[in-house]
This record gives structure tokens, C-alpha cells and sequence, in this order.
């Protein structure tokens, strides 16, 4: 009997459906944050993608007015690196003066931004309002004509490695700025703890600072690289032997020659001069962001 009622009683249970599931619901903030992304996403990409279709088209193609090529043409590229006999020389001269750059602008930035915040040094906030001061001065322009007379009498001029300085001083008061902000966001405790410890003023910055500010100084470098990387009125200004020059003033020099240079010939130029900072920016994008995120850009 007992297992008879057991099985009524079972027949008898009711199963209410799961309930059903909400759908998300979106709100016209979220709609219209969205919509600004990816009109901006469309703005920075459509070209870029235009440039690479232009720059693998036949030259009917080209001037056709299709979008999509029918016929991929990749010896526009070819052409390039034939017409320049010294661009793998300009492009070993784009990475020196790169590396030079970022690695001077990285190393003095970090240290003159923990030095700024940890260490009692007297007129700091005047260093810091110079430094917001020099962001508003038109550093390529204005003062070219100061920057070729300090070459010139350094001797410096038309030399590769006299291109890394003037290079650094362009991002290195943001640069400074930057690191200042991320060494603000760090825990004093954590450097009074280090002190108590016994620990010097670099012991400090080395073991403690300078692995939580790793975030903030693969900004300055992806900013120091890409600017450095297309840097061309100072190198245009400051060389004229092609041979010392970076790759963006020699292949801009190089366009011309009674038609050679046709669009999808310039194309090529363009793809090949943005391609590095491209890929150093997607590499370092997740470690950008965040350093941006964590304050990187505040004042």
C-alpha cells in the first residue's frame, strides 16, 4: 500500500516550468554609447581598409571605382623596395632612432615621475606646471628653427643618431606626466612599509614602484614608438643624404617621376609606414588600455 500512494503521489506532482529566461534589456544610453563606438570604429577603419584594397589593386582597378579588386596586384610593393635602393637601410634607421627614442624618453620619464611624487624635491609643482605648460607649445613648428641651429652647432645635423634627441623631447613632458599620475595612484603604505624595512630610495622604486607601474610605461612606449616611427619634419629638416634618413621622410621624398608613382604605388608607401606602429599598438593594446584605465592621462 505504501508503495502504492507513493507512486499516486508521484503521478500526482506537479512540474511548473522553469521560469523563462529575460531577455537583456537595452537602455538608450547603452544604445547610443554603442552606436558612437562603432561610428568612430568605422571612421578609423574604413580607411585603413581602403588603403590596403587600393594598395593590392591593378592600376584598372584603381581608377575603375570597384572596391573589391578583381585582380590582386602585389608588385606595387615590389616596385617600392626596387625604386628605393635604400630602404632597408632607412628602415634599420627607423628602428635605431626608434629604439633610441623610446628607450631615452621611457627611462627619463620613469624616473622624473617617481622623483616628482616619492621624493621631497623643492619647486615640484612649478616642474609639473612648466611641464602642462610645454604640452600647449607647438614644439615641431616653432621651434624647428631652434632645434636646427642646436644640431647644427652639435654637429648633428644630417646623422642618424642626432635625429634621437630632438625625438625625445617631443612626447618626453606627457611622457613625464604620465608616470607622475600612475606613481600617484600607488599605495603609500606600500613605500613607507619599504622605508621602515630599511630599504633605500632606488631599492624602493626598483622592488616596489616599478613593477605596479608597468601598465603606465607601455603607454609611454606605444605613444613615444608610434610618434618616433612617423615622425618627418624634423627628419625631413635635420637630413638630406638618403642614406641617414628614416623610412616615412625617404618614401615621401621619393613619390614623384612623371607619373611612376600611380595610387595604388602610394598605397603601397602608406601600408608599409603604418604597418609597424599597427602592430606594436595591437601587441600592447590590452596593457594600453589598462594603463589608461588606471589613470594614466590624469593631470
Amino acid at each position: 500500500m505504501a508503495t502504492l500512494s507513493q507512486t499516486q503521489a508521484k503521478s500526482k506532482t506537479v512540474y511548473s516550468p522553469s521560469p523563462a529566461k529575460k531577455r537583456p534589456h537595452w537602455k538608450k544610453g547603452t544604445i547610443l554609447r554603442h552606436a558612437v563606438i562603432i561610428m568612430f570604429l568605422l571612421v578609423i577603419l574604413l580607411p585603413l581598409a581602403w588603403v590596403l584594397l587600393l594598395s593590392i589593386k591593378s592600376r584598372p582597378d584603381a581608377y575603375s571605382g570597384n572596391l573589391w579588386p578583381e585582380n590582386f596586384d602585389f608588385t606595387h610593393y615590389r616596385f617600392v623596395f626596387e625604386q628605393i635602393e635604400t630602404l632597408p637601410r632607412n628602415f634599420f634607421n627607423s628602428i635605431y632612432v626608434t629604439g633610441g627614442t623610446v628607450l631615452i624618453t621611457t627611462v627619463s620619464a620613469v624616473l622624473a615621475g617617481y622623483a616628482l611624487v616619492h621624493l621631497k624635491i623643492r619647486g615640484r609643482h612649478i616642474i609639473v606646471g612648466l611641464l602642462l605648460a610645454s604640452l600647449y607649445f607647438p614644439t615641431r613648428v616653432v621651434s624647428i628653427i631652434s632645434i636646427f641651429q642646436i644640431q647644427d652647432f652639435l654637429g648633428l645635423i644630417n646623422s642618424t643618431s642626432g635625429l634621437i634627441l630632438p625625438y625625445v623631447t617631443l612626447n618626453l613632458a606627457i611622457s613625464v606626466l604620465i608616470m607622475r599620475s600612475i606613481f600617484q595612484q600607488l599605495p603609500t603604505e606600500l613605500i613607507d612599509a619599504a622605508r621602515i624595512d630599511g630599504a633605500g630610495a632606488w631599492r624602493t622604486f626598483w622592488v616596489v614602484a616599478l613593477p605596479l607601474a608597468v601598465n603606465g610605461i607601455v603607454v609611454i612606449i606605444v605613444v613615444n614608438f608610434v610618434t618616433a616611427w612617423g615622425e618627418f619634419l624634423i627628419g625631413s629638416t635635420l637630413t638630406n643624404d638618403q642614406s641617414v634618413r628614416t623610412m616615412p621622410v625617404v618614401l615621401a621624398s621619393a613619390q614623384g617621376g612623371m607619373g611612376q608613382w600611380a595610387w595604388p604605388r602610394i598605397a603601397a608607401v602608406y601600408v608599409i609606414v603604418v604597418t609597424p606602429g599597427i602592430v606594436a599598438f595591437a601587441a600592447a593594446q590590452k596593457l594600453f588600455f589598462k594603463g589608461l584605465m588606471e589613470g594614466a592621462l590624469k593631470a
